[in-house]
């Protein structure tokens, strides 16, 4: 008898199913590389499938079944017969996402009926015997590896786990995607990326440096950028490792930290060079300038951009839960983009906080897949400042291991580094990796910025909303901009101001990317003029978005918001006099959560205990006591449900307590009167056929992301769902809606919904 892992493609070929395990075993092995447990992974992938070789499974594939488990008895053997937890783990959690230690005891044979099983399925096959007597007969082998993963209750051991898993995973689906890609004479595709050819990429990117350089010799920071470029290229020599890079706003850093990565990724043979970005703004800005030096010479697919709304890797894997196929067809430009999503295999990543670190923590297989190409990899995180005290410990910790045992160089740059190296956090990191967190820094004093804002501060006396819009309005030269903790704060006063000042704007996360776009360009336009410009905005604007006022105004907030804010202040450095930098108190001021207000009321404290930083606030000495005194208010220990996680080795639980966003979101498709032709063609669309990965790229233009509204409250009346299309059929989303009146979308404040029921009156 002939086994199958797949049933016929559009060739009318079945999948044969000693093919597929040698095949995925090979990936397995092939994609851990060089590894200690990389023959662990051959075995992994020799056995993810045994229970193929069950009557019900090939039933299962004519349709005649359903319902049913083929990968426990894989699992029950690596752990048992070969003692292999790791690959246990990893063919358990294949299909149904990686569990724990201790629900290995799923894995069972001799199970047969529906209730033994806690997801209701059936084992394929109850005989071992069986599987393993077919298994051999089809010419295969198992080999207890001589090298296995150590399993101890550790961090470092969990990460291993998702290595290996990682890269079973995405062999797995490489091999069945190969079968149902075929071409039209039978042949096999398996996309190969682009490689990243480091010194030639390089090459590409000095001549586009030269070129921006030379027309900018006089410009007043052009010194700092070319200090900055230089130290990050003569610091590339150094091994790979941890690294901390502080350079100040407008030094060109985004492009120095790339430059830095490819000769560092030359010279040490890495693969391929990942940039972690927390906002999507700065995303698409850095993802689009990459494009624009990379695509011409090296083609489409050598950058990739990766978030939420890039539209890709949202669509369902070629094969269900039990191996049955979904969808045929041959290999397209759009699905090999999709793939990139899912597997990272690209040469330059741009991707956000969130996806990075929390597919580190993950236990889906869809989250996982692409972490095994992580190994022996630049990455690089800008705005770390951003992370959240509470997950630095497991962070860090996941990230020194990545560069102990992965190969990997991880480098934190920003304007404002935070003090991780502090020694009670070090304490706290080493309980859980065996490196600790230990960077080096790149020289500091080579990048010290220029002096380029005078601070005034004027935190003792709260201001009311009509004296904040009053002092804005009186602004030198008419020219401000403002910034808010809230955007009901921002809202307020730029109400106010607009009452009697027609050169006001607004921007925050309100705003869809296309609306902020168009205000932050006209915005820039009005400064370059020197007409009257006030722009009131909230956080949005503070990191990495590239404006140049005279002066700024800054409500009361942490010290790394204060300095990033300062870095929208005479950001070019043309002004000789320097730029106004103005820290007050709005009236009642509030602050986004309890974090963030503890953050604020260390800075106070800092300040009080040294009346110097009133003057430079950004000096790298204050900074660093601002993050010791910050930590000493905080507790950094690792949290007690990731702990207990790891204790535990259980998977599933630690992807649960490692969000680094704790509230859902959800996307609205909203109507910004500029597209409202794309609008109109997005919501017919998505009536008619679905959304889909291409819909989302079209959509993130004119969407904006706000946090679920709790069940009960009056902003679902003013939300329309949109349609989904799974498996070929239309399913109300839960995740995307448009709004049910144009007039929910302000033409200034972006969506706005009513805080009261709307009422139809007939």
């Amino acid at each position: 008898m002939t086994f199958y892992a797949h049933s016929a493609n559009d060739l009318q070929q079945w999948h044969r199913l000693n093919e597929h395990l040698q095949s995925v075993g090979g990936f397995t092995s092939e994609f851990l590389g060089s590894c200690t447990y990389s023959e662990e992974g051959r075995l992994a992938g020799s056995l993810h499938d045994i229970g193929k070789y069950g009557d019900l499974f090939q039933r299962r594939l004519h349709g005649q079944e359903s319902g049913l488990d083929h990968w426990s008895q894989g699992a029950w053997l690596a752990c048992v017969e070969h003692q292999s937890v790791g690959a246990a783990l990893a063919i358990q959690g294949h299909h149904i996402g990686l569990q724990s230690l201790h629900n290995l005891h799923k894995a069972i044979p001799n199970r047969q009926s529906v209730g033994a099983y806690p997801d209701g399925l059936r084992l394929s096959e109850s005989d071992l015997a069986i599987l393993k007597q077919r298994f051999i007969a089809d010419g295969l082998y198992s080999v207890t590896p001589a090298r296995r993963i150590t399993i101890n209750r550790r961090l470092d051991a969990m990460l291993d786990i998702r290595r290996l898993f990682s890269a079973l995973v995405d062999a797995d689906f490489l091999d069945t995607e190969a079968h149902f890609e075929a071409d039209a004479h039978g042949k096999r595709y398996r996309p190969l990326a682009p490689d990243l050819q480091a010194e030639r990429a390089l090459q590409v990117l000095e001549a586009h440096i030269a070129q921006l350089n030379g027309g900018a010799k006089e410009h007043p920071m052009q010194g700092l950028r070319t200090v900055l470029h230089d130290t990050c290229l003569e610091y590339a020599a150094r091994p790979p490792g941890l690294y901390t890079l502080t350079a100040p706003t407008g030094s060109g850093k985004t492009l120095a930290m790339l430059a830095y990565s490819l000769k560092h990724a030359a010279q040490h043979q890495l693969r391929r060079v990942v940039m972690v970005i927390p906002y999507l703004t700065i995303i698409e800005q850095t993802a689009s300038t990459y494009r624009r030096i990379f695509e011409s010479p090296f083609g489409e697919h050598y950058v990739l951009e990766h978030h939420s709304l890039a539209g890709l890797g949202e669509e369902q894997a070629k094969t269900d839960a039990e191996g049955a196929p979904q969808q045929s067809g041959l290999f397209s430009a759009q699905r090999r983009r999709q793939q990139q999503t899912e597997n990272w295999d690209a040469p330059l990543i741009v991707t956000t906080s969130v996806q990075m670190l929390e597919s580190l923590f993950s236990n889906r297989p869809s989250a996982c897949r692409k972490l095994h190409r992580l190994a022996n990899s630049v990455i690089l995180f800008d705005e770390v400042q951003t992370l959240p005290t509470q997950l630095a410990v497991p962070t860090l910790a996941a990230l020194s291991h990545l560069v102990s045992d992965w190969g990997c160089t991880v480098v934190f740059a920003t304007a404002t580094q935070p003090a991780f190296d502090a020694l009670a956090v070090r304490q706290e990191i080493r309980k859980h990796c065996k490196q600790g967190w230990q960077p080096a820094a790149f020289p500091a004093a080579a990048v010290a910025a220029p002096q380029r804002v005078r601070w005034d501060w004027r935190e003792s006396s709260p201001m009311a909303v009509a004296e904040i819009a009053n002092a804005l309005a009186a602004a030198v030269g008419g020219q401000s901009l403002s910034i808010f903790n809230t955007k009901n704060l921002a809202r307020e006063v730029f109400e106010a101001l607009r009452e009697y000042d027609a050169s006001a704007f607004h921007l925050s996360t309100n705003l869809c990317p296309m609306h902020r776009t168009a205000v932050l360009s006209e915005v820039r336009e009005r400064l370059s003029e020197q007409k009257p410009v006030h722009l009131v905005a909230t956080q949005c604007v503070e990191a990495g978005v590239d404006v140049d006022f005279p002066e700024v105004w800054r409500a009361f907030a942490p010290l790394d918001a204060l300095i990033q804010a300062a870095g929208r202040c005479n950001r070019n450095g043309l002004r000789s006099e320097g730029g106004r930098m103005v820290v007050f108190k709005p009236d009642g001021n509030r602050y986004p959560d309890r974090s963030y207000e503890q953050a604020a009321s260390a800075t106070e404290v800092l300040l009080k205990q040294y009346p110097h930083a009133l003057a430079t606030p950004e000096a790298p000495d204050i900074i660093r006591k601002y993050y010791e005194l910050l930590y000493s208010l905080r507790d950094i220990a690792m949290p007690e449900d990731l702990a207990r996680a790891i204790n535990e080795l259980d998977f599933a639980e630690m992807a649960q307590h490692y969000r680094l966003i704790r509230q859902d979101a959800i996307n609205v498709l909203v109507l910004y009167e500029a597209a409202s032709e794309s609008y109109k063609s997005l919501l017919d669309v998505a009536g008619s056929q679905g959304i889909s990965g291409s819909w989302m790229r079209k959509a993130r233009g004119l969407t904006v992301s706000l946090f679920r509204p709790k069940p009960g409250d009056v902003a679902w009346d003013s939300l329309i769902p949109l349609q989904e299309k799974r498996r070929g059929q239309l399913i109300t989303s839960e995740d995307w809606f448009t709004i049910s009146k144009p007039e929910h979308y302000d033409r200034d404040l972006g969506l706005h919904l009513p805080k009261n029921l709307n009422l139809y009156i007939g």
